[in-house]
């Protein structure tokens, strides 16, 4: 659906994108992460067919940016960071316009509209100026707009920024229902534990570059090393430790806790618990220590600093 390969983008002799080769799949959600300035919204716009690229090649639903770009912009629904909507205009006023824009029916246009408005808790704001809305309202009305045509490609800048928890869970749960509907999403978010629930993959970018890619659970492993489990028991260690070692690697140990790492903890783990029972242990729980897409994201960050891409 999304495809590309060695796209670079210059401005003057600086290279806001360098090299990035990606692929998104119908049906999958594609995270981009990076600090400001990293080129993820340049890297968006070209896929827009906004701006062109400098080198390389990228395919939006079939059609090249540089080749077809009307056809590729009447298949994607984009969300710019910061949206800019017709303050004075109505609701309706402004999805008619967008959606003839878009070569739909007046008719076509309030029906989409008043069901993704409805899908995202502001029926109200249908006959409402926009200058009144708050910020949370405004952006969610930017993503009805970047919907209302229905694409099959969508390229979402920061969706749920200005929104309240509520109003986030409602984005949320809307573009995790659109990926059911075979379409590709990419959204650029400083948001990593939204981009860790809603995502397949991730690719952290930075310089331009792509540094690291994979699914969270992938680029941990590569990264944070094997997950790590704690062992917490209704009694002392003593002797524990000795009892499990020649099972699992140990990290560390308290007065009545244990964590070690395991690549396979579903082999590991009844593995421990029945040597543990065999010398009469209680066990009071036994679970994964919580790793964060934000650990992945600092230590990625950490080694691109200290010598370069890592892929």
């Amino acid at each position: 659906m999304i495809k590309l390969t060695g796209l670079t983008k210059t401005f003057d002799g600086f290279i806001a994108v360098n090299n990035v080769s990606l692929s998104v799949a119908p049906g999958e959600i594609l995270a981009l992460l990076g600090p400001n300035g990293a080129g993820k919204t340049t890297t968006v716009r070209m896929l827009a067919a906004i701006l062109r690229p400098t080198a390389g090649r990228a395919t939006v639903a079939g059609y090249d940016v540089v080749e077809h770009p009307r056809e590729v912009r009447r298949s994607v629904g984009l969300l710019t960071e910061h949206p800019g909507l017709y303050l004075r205009m109505q609701g309706a006023q402004y999805m008619d316009f967008f959606g003839r824009l878009m070569g739909l029916s007046s008719a076509e246009s309030k029906r989409r509209a008043q069901e993704l408005l409805e899908r995202f808790g502001m029926p109200e704001a249908w006959e409402r100026r926009m200058g009144t809305y708050s910020k949370g309202m405004r952006q969610k009305m930017a993503l009805v707009r970047a919907m209302l045509h229905d694409p099959s490609v969508l390229l979402l800048d920061e969706p749920t920024s200005a929104m309240d928890p509520h109003s986030a869970k409602l984005v949320r749960d809307a573009v995790l229902s659109l990926r059911h509907h075979r379409r590709a999403i990419v959204i650029c978010t400083h948001n990593l534990a939204e981009a860790e629930m809603l995502a397949d993959r991730i690719a952290i970018i930075r310089r331009g570059k792509i540094i690291a890619r994979g699914t969270s659970t992938e680029l941990k492993t590569r990264l944070l090393g094997p997950p790590l489990m704690e062992l917490r028991l209704a009694r002392s260690v003593d002797g524990v430790v000795q009892i499990i070692s020649n099972l699992i690697h140990v990290e560390s140990y308290g007065k009545d806790w244990i964590q070690y790492a395991t690549p396979e903890p579903k082999q590991s783990n009844p593995l421990v618990l029945k040597a543990l029972t065999s010398h009469d242990i209680e066990v009071v729980t036994l679970s994964a220590v919580p790793r964060s897409l934000e650990d992945v994201y600092l230590q990625v960050i950490e080694i691109e600093d200290r010598y370069g891409p890592k892929h």
